[in-house]
């Protein structure tokens, strides 16, 4: 273990040895004399054949040199420290391996190096990510780390697969200019998602809704403990699909005054749900809304009566059903269109 730990250290200061062989070119040929005599025991390990007892013996030699002639009695005790120092670096180093690994795999399948966590991967697409509970102890955390395994290994067969919308039982609005001639699009979407308000503008803009059928899904996304991730938005996904169900022209028209509209003060009213709105403010404001739009009393009782009915909640739990389990959805916006997948936000085109 020695030598392997040895050669992981060794590569990681070569590139600081490398700007320092420049002014000085003898710290450059020893280190490079050591780091093949560190290669030439790492690749026999590799081989399983037996690594030279001398280069193990340099390395600890050197560290020791100095204790042999003050305290001759530390080196067997030191000499085990070493050892266990060396197994310790080189499990950190193969676990550096392995989740560096995991983490590439993880954003080609997913689009999130974090499996658990899509939220705190930099690198990957723009979105509202869908987060599972963290871990509460090392137990949980190993169990963890190999369930994501699982996870990646599950979605790389899903990175060659044809998408059709129209296989997956969604509960949606409908964009209007329904045409029997274009393509089914599938767009799933938190009211609360800045992401999604950037990317329906960007789709609206660019002319997606009228190229496709787009199949809008309300989605509210929920953590592990069932607590929604923007305040308002199961208000506003049990009122859509209950005004679709009074008026379904409407439905959509209250998306587009979160999503499109801002208020006397130039705030966004997306914002406004999600910061400023209690859930009583946030039906109240909905409902208003609905009156602007032509419906009246009767109608804006229906809806408020209909929110509240199980079959709300089963549409609701369906979707989740569909996009969590089904499509293992990490983030939104989610759309499918043209037999692809595509998760994050919708540039215009």
């Amino acid at each position: 273990m020695v030598c392997i730990a040895a050669f992981i250290i060794l590569a990681i200061i070569g590139v600081f040895v490398a700007i320092i062989s420049i002014f000085k070119p003898k710290v450059g040929k020893a280190y490079w004399k050591m780091f093949k005599k560190a290669w030439g025991c790492l690749w026999k390990k590799v081989r399983l054949q037996k690594c030279e007892t001398g280069f193990k013996d340099d390395v600890k030699n050197t560290l020791l040199s100095r204790v042999i002639i003050k305290h001759p009695k530390w080196v067997k005790p030191l000499s085990i420290i070493i050892e266990v120092i060396s197994v310790i670096i080189v499990i950190i180093a193969v676990w550096a391996i392995l989740t560096a690994i995991k983490s590439l795999l993880a954003l080609w399948a997913l689009g999130s190096c974090n499996v658990t966590k899509p939220s705190a991967c930099s690198l990957g697409a723009e979105v509202c990510s869908i987060d599972e509970s963290e871990p509460t102890n090392p137990i949980e955390a190993t169990g963890r780390w190999f369930t994501e395994w699982g996870e990646i290994f599950e979605a790389i067969p899903d990175k060659f697969k044809t998408y059709n919308g129209e296989d997956y039982d969604f509960n949606y609005i409908t964009v209007p200019g329904d045409n029997a001639d274009k393509p089914v699009a599938v767009d799933i979407f938190d009211p609360g998602c800045s992401v999604c308000m950037i990317s329906y503008r960007n789709q609206s803009n660019s002319g997606f809704f009228d190229k496709y059928n787009v199949r809008l899904v309300p989605f509210a996304i929920q953590d592990a403990d069932g607590n929604y991730k923007f305040k308002n938005s199961e208000t506003v996904v049990r009122y859509i699909f209950a005004t679709e169900q009074v008026k379904s022209d409407v439905a959509i028209k209250l998306l587009d005054r979160i999503f499109m509209d801002k208020n006397s003060e130039g705030i966004s009213y997306q914002n406004k749900f999600n910061e400023d709105y209690s859930s009583e403010e946030a039906a109240m404001k909905l409902e208003s809304w609905l009156g602007e739009l032509g419906l009246d009393e009767g109608e804006i009782k229906q809806v408020r009566e209909i929110t509240t009915y199980p079959e709300i909640t089963d549409k609701m739990n369906e979707n989740r059903d569909i996009i969590e389990n089904q499509l293992k959805v990490k983030g939104i916006p989610t759309m499918i269109f043209d037999g692809k997948r595509h998760t994050g936000l919708w540039e215009s085109m």
